[in-house]
C-alpha cells in the first residue's frame, strides 16, 4: 500500500518528533526507523524528511549539531527541544481524537 502525499504530509511531524522523543538521531536512521515501525510500508526520502527537519528546526522545536559517528562519518544529530515536546503533547491528542473518531466510524459499518 502506499500512501497518499497528505497523510505522509500530516503524519511526518509527529512520527519525526516522536522518533526525537526517544534520543537523538539523525536524518538516515530517522527514515530507516519509520520504515521499520511501519513494516517496511512507510518509505521516506531525504528529500521528504529534510525540510521537515529544517522546518521544525526554525520553529524551535529540534535542535541539530554536527557529530562524528562510530564509524568516523561527520552526521548531523538532531535533538528534541522543550517547544518541540509542547507540539508532540498536541499532536498526540489530535491524531488520537482522529484515530478514535475514524475507528467509531469504521467499526460502526462493519458491525
Amino acid at each position: 500500500m502506499k500512501l497518499t502525499k497528505d497523510l505522509v504530509a500530516a503524519s511526518a511531524v509527529p512520527m519525526i518528533l516522536s522518533i526525537l522523543e526517544g534520543g537523538e538521531s539523525y536524518g538516515y536512521a530517522i527514515i530507516q526507523r519509520v520504515k521499520e515501525l511501519s513494516g517496511g510500508e512507510i518509505e521516506w526520502t531525504d528529500g521528504m524528511l529534510y525540510p521537515v527537519l529544517h522546518r521544525l528546526e526554525q520553529q524551535g522545536c529540534i535542535r541539530s549539531s554536527w557529530g562524528v559517528s562510530e564509524t568516523g562519518r561527520k552526521r548531523k544529530y538532531y535533538v528534541l527541544e522543550k517547544p518541540g515536546r509542547a507540539v508532540l503533547k498536541d499532536q498526540k491528542e489530535q491524531w488520537l481524537l482522529v484515530q478514535a473518531t475514524l475507528t467509531r466510524l469504521w467499526g460502526a459499518q462493519h458491525a
